[in-house]
Order: C-alpha cells, then sequence, then structure tokens
C-alpha cells in the first residue's frame, strides 16, 4: 500500500469516527478529533471554534440523531494534508427545531505530532 492509499484509509476511519461521536454525543471522542484552531462552518453560513462546537454540542443545541456520510473523494496534497469531499445526509436537532440536511461537505484534515485532526468542515446545502 503506497503512503497515498494508507492516508486515504485513515482518513476514511476517522471521518466515520467523527459522525459515529456526533450521533453518540461522544463529545470527548469527537473533541480528540479537532485541532484547536478547528473553523466549523456550518451550512448556514456560522463558523464555529472548536470551543464553541463543543459547548454547543454539549449545551443540547446540536444534536445528531442520524448522520449519512458518503464520501466522494479524499484528495491527498502532502504526507500531512488531506481533504475530503462528500456528503452530509443528517436528522438532527438545531436550536430544539428538528432538520434534515443534506448537504455537500469538505473537511481538511492535518497531520499534527498527535495524529490527524480536522482543522476545517464546511457545508452547503445540496438544493437539487
Amino acid at each position: 500500500m503506497s503512503v497515498t492509499e494508507d492516508i486515504v484509509t485513515q482518513i476514511h476511519q476517522l471521518e466515520d469516527q467523527r459522525f459515529d461521536a456526533a450521533v453518540k454525543g461522544d463529545l470527548e471522542t469527537f473533541g480528540s478529533l479537532c485541532d484547536e484552531e478547528l473553523a466549523y462552518t456550518h451550512s448556514n453560513g456560522v463558523v464555529d471554534t472548536r470551543e464553541a462546537y463543543l459547548r454547543k454540542c454539549a449545551d443540547g443545541y446540536y444534536v445528531y440523531h442520524r448522520v449519512d456520510h458518503p464520501i466522494d473523494r479524499v484528495i491527498v496534497l502532502r504526507e500531512d494534508t488531506a481533504v475530503v469531499v462528500g456528503q452530509m445526509n443528517a436528522d438532527i436537532t438545531s436550536n430544539g427545531v428538528e432538520r434534515q440536511l443534506k448537504n455537500n461537505i469538505t473537511a481538511v484534515w492535518t497531520r499534527r505530532p498527535t495524529g490527524w485532526k480536522l482543522i476545517s468542515h464546511a457545508s452547503t446545502p445540496r438544493n437539487y
């Protein structure tokens, strides 16, 4: 297996872990996957830091009931940077309102001394 194939496999596993943690409400695991510099851009344009996003989840502002997250591709830019292009289809509660999300997402992972960390997530609604 090449270095690139190994990174792609790792990133697929990490994406599974982060969405699984979100649905389970396992903020410890979710937080451990996120870089301190995380920029989490929601489909409504709001951008949260790692701390703000985790606080909103802990306070019940965001509750994930189901997430399906097909990955279209993982682009390995270097041995320390990977970009995920895919979808996030989810049933969530956002600020007390039940919502169904059908979003395209882009996620950026960076390799830190402690392992791969999610540094950016951006969602765009699919209106088709």
